[in-house]
């Protein structure tokens, strides 16, 4: 075994950067091709309603995945070991409870837009403050995230080239692709390049493997503790006690509430294809231990040295792959970058269009909601753009994305979950809930992170925001007048729901039956946490 202690240098050759300008120009031409037949915001926001499953998951997964975490979760691996993947196997089982309880009421409602349902269980004024609260987290956590990642990217291939010129032409090639396409092209888009960066976790996880020679190796070359799933109570990055104080509320949040990823699941063209995209991200999010987190933390031993965790994958990407595939690799890499911040382009401008313009009736005709969607596209394009630096302050982009996560969307999480099972919630609940508890999560976020007077784990503060926000909802609920009964009947969940749901299972056969591959993934995911923990 030969441990490198540099990184390699970057330098393509001639076929791989024809690769890379051949991928995207393709990557462009299918966002053209297949945009240019919508007429409707409809059409461009969830594409029809007429995604079936396999783009369901590859579009979830992607909305998750692409290029952000493919660097956090191995950077993640590099810097801290596998406690990372506590959020994967968090993720698939919380997927699991979002098929059975939530999303046969998100498809049955009809509803184009997370928000409007809570215009439906309490006010529109709730509607309109939550639709607020969700552009503002797309611009600044997921847009600004997918730049840092594909910033990280190419500055390894262009070392000389600005951060600033970087960021704005990920920014303009990115906006370009979505406002091309809509959501369509950003999901079959996805499919393409979520398959190439699969097939590539798995060729750089074998040759890392042969690279250290055994299993044994493997763990000794993780730090200290490294190799626990449940770390110390005390531990900076992930103590154990973080996962069910931080990591399964925050996780609640992105699958269940967060509208740029449960967009792909209202595309799907009924509940069956729908359970069956969810249930395959359930299970794509198993691997990603093997395809990311292990690469990076095996990059340990073969490149210690790094400045930056947060390269270690492009690095064993540009070391282990040969001439030309190198090129499609990197160019899938820089091209999931791109949907990654299509999704959320796409999906923060679909709020804008149907939770504004269209709710409030600014604009009626659909050619000119198509353009004001495409427009708001554009704009975002640049606010992502300027934030985007800022993430160059934290550690890793891990670490940066679930620490604002955790504590400004607790009292989303309240607020929602309460409206779907708790009858007694009340509109001024929810609402005092959002304004009050969302802004003093921004301010701990800030004076815990960023200036660093408080010191506090940050999965501890989503623990503390979310008893905070629990309070202040409960409270008020008891202190405000009740909901009314027919706004209930409609609009919370009924065990009556459940029992229909089996009723529509009798006489299927076992693989057509969502519960025994809910079951499945369920059985595997433990096997992996008990061998692990």
């Amino acid at each position: 075994m030969i441990l490198l202690t540099s990184a390699p240098s970057f330098e393509l050759a001639t076929i791989d950067y024809i690769v890379v300008a051949v991928y995207i120009v393709f990557i462009l031409g299918l966002g053209f091709y297949v945009g240019r037949k919508e007429k409707s915001s409809g059409s461009f926001f969830l594409g029809g309603r007429a995604s079936t499953w396999p783009l369901v998951g590859f579009g979830l997964m992607a909305a998750n995945l692409s290029g952000a975490s493919y660097l956090g979760l191995a950077g993640a691996g590099y810097y801290d070991g596998i406690s990372v993947w506590n959020y994967e196997w968090m993720g698939s089982l919380l997927l699991i409870l979002f098929t059975f309880f939530i999303l046969p009421f998100y498809l049955k409602s009809g509803v184009e837009t997370i928000p409007e349902y809570l215009e439906r269980r309490y006010d529109p004024k709730t509607r309109y403050l939550f639709s607020g609260f969700t552009i503002f987290t797309a611009l600044f956590i997921d847009s600004a995230g997918a730049l840092f990642a594909g910033t990280v990217t190419l500055g390894l291939l262009f070392p000389a080239a600005p951060t600033w010129v970087l960021i704005a032409g990920l920014t303009f090639l990115g906006g370009i692709y979505v406002i091309l396409g809509g959501l369509r092209a950003v999901m079959i888009t996805d499919t393409i390049q979520g398959v190439l960066l699969l097939i590539a976790g798995g060729i750089i996880f074998y040759f890392s493997f042969q690279e250290l020679g055994s299993w044994q190796a493997v763990v000794e070359a993780a730090p200290q503790d490294g190799f626990k799933l449940f770390k110390p109570a005390d531990d900076e990055f992930l103590p154990w006690p973080g996962v069910f104080t931080g990591v399964f509320w925050i996780g609640i949040y992105y699958w269940a509430t967060n509208h740029v990823v449960v967009q792909k699941v209202l595309s799907a063209k009924n509940l069956n294809h729908g359970r069956g995209g969810v249930l395959f991200a359930a299970f794509m999010k198993l691997p990603f231990l093997f395809l990311l987190i292990l690469p990076g933390l095996m990059g340990r031993a073969i490149y210690p040295d790094l400045d930056d965790a947060d390269q270690i994958w492009p690095i064993l990407a540009f070391d282990f792959m040969p001439t030309g595939i190198r090129g499609l690799v990197f160019a899938a890499l820089a091209a999931a970058l791109m949907s990654s911040l299509d999704s959320v382009l796409n999906g923060a401008s679909s709020l804008v269009v149907n939770d504004f313009l269209k709710r409030k009736k600014i604009v009626v005709d659909e050619g000119k909601l198509l353009i004001y969607g495409k427009v708001t596209v554009g704009v975002f394009m640049v606010v992502a753009a300027l934030w985007a630096p800022v993430i160059f302050m934290f550690d890793g982009i891990v670490e940066y994305f679930q620490s604002f996560i955790g504590h400004i969307t607790m009292p989303v999480v309240v607020v929602y979950l309460g409206g779907l099972f708790w009858k007694r919630a009340t509109r001024e609940a929810a609402f005092y809930t959002l304004i009050i508890g969302a802004p003093i999560g921004l301010a701990v976020f800030f004076i815990g992170e960023i200036f660093e007077v408080i010191d506090i784990q940050f999965l501890y503060s989503t623990g503390l925001m979310l008893l905070l926000s629990l309070s202040l909802f409960i409270t008020i609920s008891f202190l405000t007048p009740k909901t009314e009964r027919e706004k209930l009947q409609s609009n919370t969940i009924h065990p009556s729901d459940w029992k229909d749901q089996l009723r529509n299972m009798e006489g299927l056969p076992w693989y057509k039956d969502f519960r025994f591959w809910a079951a499945t993934i369920l059985a595997l995911t433990l096997a992996m946490v008990i061998w692990l923990g």
